[in-house]
């Protein structure tokens, strides 16, 4: 039976999940309410990484709450095509929700690959760019973003966001291109080629949205070495827009355990983690895909940055349950 069924049955029949999700609403925790409504008092940074020594400069889009404390921060890579305005769903419930959101534009593999081709000629103009090279560009790009906020925050530039990042309680999520490059900085073993320290050190959970495993590597050499908490979501119809279907289910097996998670949504396409669909895509759109992908971040950010023992007890307890649909698969190990 699949684990969300289970945990339905759980709140039908009671037991200790149901006791430990009980008392989770009890203390106040529930990670499907927005947050403090004060966008207007909201900060928002359009700001830039120069990188000289690869002749590449790093736009950003930075947003936190008016909150007067230091927050822990979340990056974000788009996808392949995407720039740093999105998803804003994403966006603006982190940061309402007590996060500073640092999203990043990932120039060779951003908007600016298509904007100016031919309709018919768009798809080849994104299938040119997802090499890796341009993979190998943004790993590098979210080392560079990460060593900047370092360093803006030792000089108090760009304030108040100086003060209000929590760089020792870093996270790191992306869709799509933007996740295999959450996975490469993350975790997933990288060839000893490749230039750089892997995975980062100063990330400290991964939200791996649309996840993919290698194809010229086995799944649990791959991913068996993964030390931090990682949550992987996909579709059941979560496939490629540029090529064959990846191994989205791939990789959650090959992790080992301790605060790994998978979630599946039943008809879900790949832009179901995306603020809009895609051409080509056929399913309607299903507003609960939102609001689950919502409430399981939500949580599980506030588990693994915040230490909120609520949120882990919210998430590892029949509270996934309580926002997913009939047929959603959800596992945890």
């Amino acid at each position: 039976m699949p684990a969300a069924r289970l945990l339905r049955r759980s709140l039908i029949t009671g037991g200790p999940a149901l006791l430990a999700a009980r008392s989770a609403y009890a203390d106040g925790y529930d990670p499907t309410v927005p947050g403090p409504q004060s966008a207007a008092a909201d900060h928002v940074y359009d700001l830039a990484v120069p990188d000289p020594a690869r002749n590449r400069t790093i736009p950003l889009r930075i947003a936190h709450s008016a909150r007067r404390q230091r927050m822990p921060v979340i990056l974000f890579s788009h996808g392949l095509g995407g720039n740093r305005h999105g998803p804003a769903y994403l966006e603006r419930r982190w940061r309402a929700r007590g996060y500073v959101t640092v999203f990043l534009q990932h120039p060779g593999s951003d908007d600016a690959v298509w904007r100016d081709a031919a309709p018919a000629e768009r798809r080849a103009a994104l299938r040119a760019a997802a090499t890796p090279a341009q993979l190998l560009h943004r790993m590098q790009d979210v080392v560079a973003v990460l060593d900047a906020l370092a360093r803006w925050q030792a000089a108090g530039e760009h304030r108040p966001l100086g003060d209000r990042m929590d760089l020792a309680r870093i996270g790191m999520s992306g869709h799509s291109f933007g996740a295999l490059t959450t996975q490469g900085v993350a975790g997933q073993q990288v060839p000893a080629a490749l230039p750089g320290r892997w995975p980062d050190p100063r990330l400290k959970a991964a939200l791996i949205l649309s996840p993919s495993a290698p194809a010229r590597l086995p799944a649990a050499e791959a991913f068996g070495q993964v030390a931090i908490p990682w949550m992987l979501m996909t579709g059941t119809h979560d496939d490629s827009p540029i090529g064959p279907p990846p191994n989205r289910l791939g990789v959650f097996p090959a992790l080992p355990p301790g605060r790994k998670y998978e979630l599946v949504l039943d008809q879900a396409e790949h832009s179901a983690f995306a603020d809009t669909a895609l051409p080509g895509e056929n399913l309607p759109r299903n507003p609960n895909h939102h609001r689950a992908i919502l409430a399981l971040s939500t949580a599980f950010w506030d588990s693994t940055l915040q230490a909120n023992s609520h949120a882990q007890t919210w998430l590892d307890g029949p509270g996934p349950a309580t926002v997913l649909a009939p047929q959603d698969r959800w596992q945890r190990k």
